[in-house]
């Protein structure tokens, strides 16, 4: 018996590629994922934020189709990933943490072996893999075997992978984990590339890779979407509890208690010197509070010129610290 097709869109204006409707995982008593809900829209790289343990791979592989939810939908363009699964697979890609690779196989048997699971006429096999090897610069590899290659150069393939059959959605989760940073910042223009032809999700628990190249975030904790927004939002959102870095000319251990009992500080740190006589110093004001003033008049007071005040932005870190409560782990 055929399955119903379930294909619908989002709202007048939005074009949605993925929507995910209050999706839970419970692993017995241990829920990995709690009522989930957001969405993407096609064109967008989106990055999955959160640390490690927090739920993203569970959730990515509800989206794959890999593992069900025990409950929830998840559709891909419309079509819903448990009565669809064949018509929502078409349109990703995935390359998960670990690459789905066979060590054995050159890079050309293996992506023509992956253009034969994913149906891609024989006929457009040579030009699709020419296109798929330039892009993620396996040219001159495309003869070795796996085996033999180095750790960026496999990531490359599991890329190559993920794109043939050329997927509406491709879905990576963690692709930098394990490089260099030389290889990082390769991987990231090829994720900035795809952002130009696909709708990308990024899984990631590195801050500056999302910040980098991702139009907008959500984030989990604890099995929990917390977030979801562009990093312009939510770094706005973020400013209520803005910081201020100040050069103050002072003896250092007097001006940092002087600054900790100033009215509207939070927090006070020092960050060294770095011009003669003077000391750097990091504030954290209360939420809502300007505490320039405050500042200005008590070093004042106290005959402690300002030499450098400055307000500092929220960045990605701030804003995920704020909405995990939580600084004791690597973001």
């Amino acid at each position: 018996m055929s399955l119903p097709i379930r294909r619908r869109h989002g709202l007048k204006g939005e074009c949605l590629m993925i929507e995910i409707q209050h999706v839970t995982k419970r692993y017995g008593d241990k829920l990995a994922v709690n009522d989930a809900t957001f969405t993407i829209r096609k064109g967008e790289i989106m990055g999955f934020l959160g640390r490690n343990g927090a739920g993203k791979t569970t959730t990515m592989n509800i989206i794959t189709g890999y593992i069900s939810a025990s409950r929830g939908t998840v559709l891909l363009d419309g079509y819903d990933i448990l009565d669809n699964p064949r018509e929502a697979k078409r349109r990703i890609g995935y390359l998960p943490e670990i690459p789905p690779l066979y060590p054995d196989m050159t890079v050309n048997e293996y992506l023509r072996f992956v253009c034969a699971i994913k149906d891609v006429k024989r006929s457009r096999i040579a030009a699709h893999l020419n296109e798929i090897t330039e892009l993620t610069g396996l040219g001159e590899v495309r003869r070795r075997l796996i085996r033999n290659l180095s750790k960026g150069y496999r990531q490359r393939v599991g890329m190559a992978q993920a794109l043939v059959g050329n997927p509406e959605v491709v879905i990576l989760d963690e692709p930098t984990v394990g490089l260099d940073p030389g290889q990082i910042l390769e991987v990231r223009r090829m994720i900035r590339q795809l952002g130009e032809d696909h709708t990308v999700v990024l899984s990631s628990h590195i801050l500056p890779e999302v910040a980098d190249v991702c139009d907008r975030l959500v984030i989990i904790h604890q099995g929990r979407i917390v977030a979801e927004d562009s990093l312009e939002h939510l770094t706005r959102a973020g400013e209520n509890g803005r910081k201020l870095r100040l050069r103050i000319a002072g003896p250092e251990a007097e001006v940092l208690q002087t600054l900790r009992e100033t009215n509207g500080v939070q927090q006070a740190d020092s960050l060294g010197s770095r011009e003669k006589d003077s000391v750097d110093y990091l504030l954290q004001g209360e939420n809502g509070k300007d505490i320039r003033a405050a500042v200005f008049h008590r070093m004042a007071e106290r005959g402690y010129p300002i030499l450098i005040q400055r307000p500092v932005d929220p960045d990605l870190e701030d804003i995920f610290l704020q909405l995990t409560g939580d600084s004791g782990e690597e973001a």
